[in-house]
């Protein structure tokens, strides 16, 4: 099975662009599995030429395989803290901010950026978010979310910030203008792209942890070298860097970094 699963990450990256082995093996396989026994596919050469021929199958195994779990202020006592580091590290310091919300998934973590600017009437910053999945990218650029993806954000905010849309079903929440206008998204893939330079920011919460540790360090030091010195670094709850001196970082606070 082992050698099934190298042809098929070999097909992928040819076919797809997309790097599957920078990924951690049991988990990658383990959703590959999940995604293609919907289909009906007996092994994964059978899967791979339904990918090819059926359109909505092929964007099924994209979304399948792309980590698009997200929330407004996930884990909110670390977003609380990133607020007091950016106004004490960043803000005093540069006269504009270029912000980078990389690997965004659904929208939530840069328009939470977006409604941390504005709050603090912050016009000197500018906010890139970036994803690998077409499909997820627009539905971030329309910015209308589920109540559970929004349960974390202070009353006060939400209904400042959002708009609610009530069905027979249920209550949709779409985000202000005022906020969608200051995000700008793109496609980006962080394994294999060029990464912006001159940054102040980077926010890249619970990606890192699918992949491998070479991959994985390497994503690191290309955040690093992205980064303005005294520039920081945010990451996920279940995310630490290991020695991060040795990439020009040095660690300020719980998941943040600021570069040396």
């Amino acid at each position: 099975m082992e050698k099934d699963f190298e042809w098929f990450n070999h097909w992928v990256e040819k076919n797809l662009g997309i790097q599957l082995q920078s990924y951690k093996e049991s988990q990658m396989q383990r959703r590959i599995l999940n995604i293609m026994n919907t289909t009906g596919a007996k092994n994964l050469k059978e899967y791979s030429e339904q990918i090819q021929r059926d359109s909505e199958i092929k964007q099924a195994f994209l979304e399948h395989i792309t980590i698009n779990v997200s929330e407004f202020y996930r884990n909110k006592e670390l977003f609380d803290t990133f607020e007091k580091v950016f106004l004490k590290e960043i803000v005093p310091k540069f006269s504009s901010i270029k912000i980078w919300s990389a690997a965004c998934s659904i929208g939530a973590e840069p328009y939470t950026l977006a409604m941390i600017l504005e709050k603090n009437n912050l016009k000197q910053a500018t906010i890139l978010a970036t994803d690998l999945d077409d499909k997820i990218l627009s539905r971030a650029k329309q910015g209308v979310y589920r109540l559970q993806e929004v349960r974390n954000v202070p009353k006060e905010m939400s209904i400042r910030y959002f708009s609610q849309k009530t069905t027979s079903k249920e209550t949709r929440y779409e985000v202000v203008p005022e906020i969608k206008r200051k995000v700008t998204f793109r496609k980006h893939d962080l394994l294999k792209e060029r990464y912006t330079d001159g940054l102040q920011v980077i926010v890249c919460r619970n990606v890192t942890i699918y992949f491998k540790v070479d991959a994985r360090d390497q994503v690191y030091q290309k955040f690093s070298d992205a980064l303005v010195p005294g520039g920081i670094l945010f990451t996920g709850a279940t995310e630490t860097i290991n020695y991060p001196e040795r990439i020009g970082l040095r660690k300020i606070d719980s998941f943040i970094y600021q570069k040396m």
